[in-house]
């Protein structure tokens, strides 16, 4: 298979030229070459990408993922390391699901007020303590 350009991997991947160019400048993928002035990367980029999408998606920095790549650029993943993202997961998950349920609450109390709401005034008790601890979206 032929070597595909930037602007076909681009494509290929849904991600935009400038990411791809990003992710070679701070060492996570490398081109094979240029065409001209495009860059030119290995077929196995896909499955690079694919990678480097699933640890984002799970909520590794990009800095994380470099380091799961050995200097020969197969992955070296360390799985003390996935088990504690897999229980940060399940807390967010906890939290998520808390807030989801109390939410829900408040949307159907008969209380007059949601500030007269005991499951209300816990979710901001809540989230309260989350910006004190620095989980605000504003942080």
């Amino acid at each position: 298979m032929k070597d595909p350009d930037i602007g076909a991997v681009a494509r290929a991947s849904g991600l935009p030229a400038s990411t791809l160019r990003y992710y070679e400048e701070i060492g996570l993928i490398a081109s094979s070459g240029r065409k001209g002035l495009r860059r030119l990367f290995d077929p196995g980029i896909y499955e690079r990408l694919a990678l480097i999408s699933l640890g984002r998606n799970a909520g590794f920095s990009l800095q994380e993922i470099g380091a799961m790549f050995a200097q020969d650029g197969n992955p070296r993943i360390d799985r003390a390391q996935l088990h504690d993202k897999a229980d940060e997961l399940d807390r967010l998950i906890r939290r998520l699901r808390a807030m989801r349920d109390g939410l829900r609450h408040a949307a159907e109390c008969p209380a007059p007020s949601h500030l007269e709401c005991p499951t209300f005034q816990r979710l901001l008790k809540a989230a309260s303590a989350d910006m004190k601890r620095g989980r605000s979206k504003g942080k």
